[in-house]
């Protein structure tokens, strides 16, 4: 980590004045901290070690990049270590932000941006660099703050905004190694044909790289990808992958679609309504055209988000996949109005937020995950999806070791439960509904009995007993063995 000039600041006095005033990087204003607590998205350190007049603040990450969050919501990487930060903002400090008296004057001697400019940066033992060149160091660093260093509110978990221009669409870098084996496939070597259709990660991208690049001579690939790619069974990718084959409109692959379709029960219904292998060859290329038109399309921005960041979690690149999350669920937070049904604009299609849960917790982003399910907890009507929504918000909270909100969570439940407003419950206690709900019940005295909270498991527990007892046999049966476990551990609480 180079921070020699830091060092120098904090030593002596004058050149930390210099650096505070004109060029607004005060190290005293570290001990005031932000305006807010803030924790990078990726999980990683941060350092405080300046602010500025406006509120706004310099951190130092891990790497030695340094952060500036402003008090408005903003924040961008300015430097790749605190020297280039330093050198970046003494070199493009602008006179046109200061007053007239601050500007250097042959009749009073006056102080001076420039000459404060040439002291400081010689002190510092920095170089005058052109204008340009530090313009450019800058937009390279603003350029890194996605994804390694978004910068979240603390307590809310909202991502802060970015700080210049965004960056590119997520597609891009997910499509980046699809697109290197593509042009590797079109090239006659077999190896590299075996290589990436035999993995499943590089097969998913090489045929989503064909989607958005199609050429007449990839008939063969596509074949031999279409192959390897039922092995999988009922998947999107496989789905394109008789589409693009399909476009071509050749009878002899009408053999191999219907044999890919017969691969297993979850195939035969994914593609069932595939043209038989009997079928006129115009036939195939109409319904791989409708398919196309319905479920693909030639252009990547046009792609659910979710293809893009289920395919960078799939590479390792689960940090870009984190930034797009969080920011989709940070615009349906702001704007509701993105979840409304396209048939019926008058209600809101919650699907989406179940999605979100479900891909912030295959990411470990548990905190995040439960942001997403208060909400859509928040949105539901029927009786029976309020129960199911706060089932799911209430294990996330005990598996986020938040128990009293947890239990919170229950006790509405079973209000739900006693008043449910509709018919929509009416089957529960007989179905696997009301044994999850028992279960959760059990796990979550079994944690208050973990966390010493002997009453508050002791309530639990005598809820979860009840809600067992109004169970049918068979729901009742299947959470025996957790309810014994439950009753035994809180008995054993002094």
């Amino acid at each position: 980590m180079n921070d020699h000039a830091l060092r120098l600041l904090l030593q002596d006095p004058r050149l930390a004045e210099l650096a505070a005033y004109p060029f607004d990087f005060d190290v005293e204003r570290a001990g005031y901290g932000h305006v807010e607590p803030v924790r990078l998205a990726s999980g990683g350190p941060l350092r405080i070690i300046a602010g500025d007049a406006g509120g706004g603040t310099y951190f130092v990450c891990e790497d030695g990049s340094v952060l500036y969050a402003d008090s408005e919501g903003s924040a961008g990487i300015v430097g790749a270590s605190v020297d280039e930060a330093l050198e970046i903002m003494i070199g493009l400090e602008d006179a046109e932000d200061h007053d007239e008296d601050d500007e250097d004057t042959e009749e009073d001697g006056g102080f001076g941006l420039e000459r404060a400019r040439t002291e400081l940066r010689t002190a510092l033992g920095f170089l005058e660099r052109p204008r340009a060149e530090l313009e450019a160091l800058l937009d390279a660093a603003l350029a890194r703050t996605e994804p390694d260093f978004l910068l979240l509110n603390a307590e809310e978990g909202r991502a802060y905004d970015l700080i210049g221009p965004p960056p590119p669409p997520l597609w891009e870098p997910v499509l980046a190694a699809g697109r290197a084996d593509l042009a590797a496939l079109r090239a006659p070597d077999l190896a590299v044909w075996d290589a990436v259709a035999e993995n499943l990660v590089r097969r998913r991208l090489a045929l989503r790289a064909a989607q958005f690049d199609r050429a007449e001579g990839d008939l063969a690939l596509l074949r031999h990808l279409l192959r390897h790619e039922a092995r999988s069974s009922m998947t999107d990718e496989l789905r394109l992958a008789a589409v693009l084959v399909g476009h071509y409109g050749r009878a002899e692959d009408l053999p191999l679609l219907d044999e890919v379709r017969r691969t297993d029960f979850d195939t035969a219904c994914g593609l069932s309504e595939l043209p038989g292998p009997d079928a006129d060859p115009a036939e195939l290329r109409r319904w791989a055209q409708e398919m196309d038109a319905l479920l693909f399309g030639a252009d990547p921005a046009d792609e659910p988000l979710y293809t893009w960041t289920d395919l960078a979690v799939d590479q390792g690149l689960t940090n870009l996949a984190r930034c797009a999350l969080i920011r989709r669920f940070d615009a349906i937070e702001l704007d509701q109005g993105l979840l409304r049904q396209d048939d019926d604009p008058t209600r809101l299609d919650t699907a989406e937020l179940s999605s979100l849960v479900d891909d912030f917790e295959r990411i470990g982003e548990r905190g995040q995950a439960l942001r997403v399910q208060r909400l859509h907890t928040a949105l539901q009507e029927a009786a029976c999806d309020r129960v199911s929504a706060r089932l799911t918000q209430a294990r996330l909270e005990r598996e986020a070791g938040l128990l009293p909100s947890a239990s919170r969570t229950l006790a509405a439940l079973r209000g739900t439960l006693a008043e449910p407003g509709d018919d929509s419950l009416g089957f529960w206690r007989g179905t696997s509904l009301g044994r999850y709900i028992a279960e959760e019940h059990f796990e979550l005295a079994l944690a208050l009995a973990d966390a010493g909270s002997a009453e508050e498991a002791r309530a639990v527990l005598g809820a979860a007993e009840a809600i067992r007892g109004e169970l049918a046999e068979s729901p009742a049966r299947g959470v025996r063995e957790l309810a014994e476990r439950a009753v035994g551990r809180v008995g054993g609480l002094s």
